[in-house]
C-alpha cells in the first residue's frame, strides 16, 4: 500500500466518521447513506490491504453508488 493509498483510507474512514455525526448530532439521514458508502470503501480498501478477497465486492459498489446518490439528492432537494 502506497502513501496515496493510504491517504485516501485516512480520508474515507475521515468522511464516514462525519457521515455518522451528522446522522446523530444534526439528526439527518442523509449522513448515514454518506457514513455507509465511505464505510463500504473502507472495507474494500482494507480488505485490499490485507489480501482478503471479498465476497460479491460488485454488489457492495452497487450500494454504496446507491447510497451516495440518494444522499446527494436529499442534500439538494434540503431533505433530511
Amino acid at each position: 500500500m502506497n502513501l496515496l493509498n493510504i491517504l485516501s483510507l485516512i480520508l474515507e474512514v475521515g468522511a464516514a466518521v462525519l457521515g455518522v455525526w451528522i446522522g446523530l448530532v444534526k439528526n439527518k439521514l442523509y449522513g448515514w447513506l454518506i457514513a455507509l458508502t465511505f464505510i463500504i470503501y473502507v472495507v474494500y480498501d482494507l480488505s485490499r490491504f490485507l489480501s482478503m478477497t471479498l465476497p460479491s465486492h460488485d454488489l457492495l459498489f452497487f450500494i454504496a453508488s446507491l447510497s451516495i446518490f440518494i444522499a446527494v439528492w436529499m442534500v439538494g432537494k434540503g431533505k433530511n
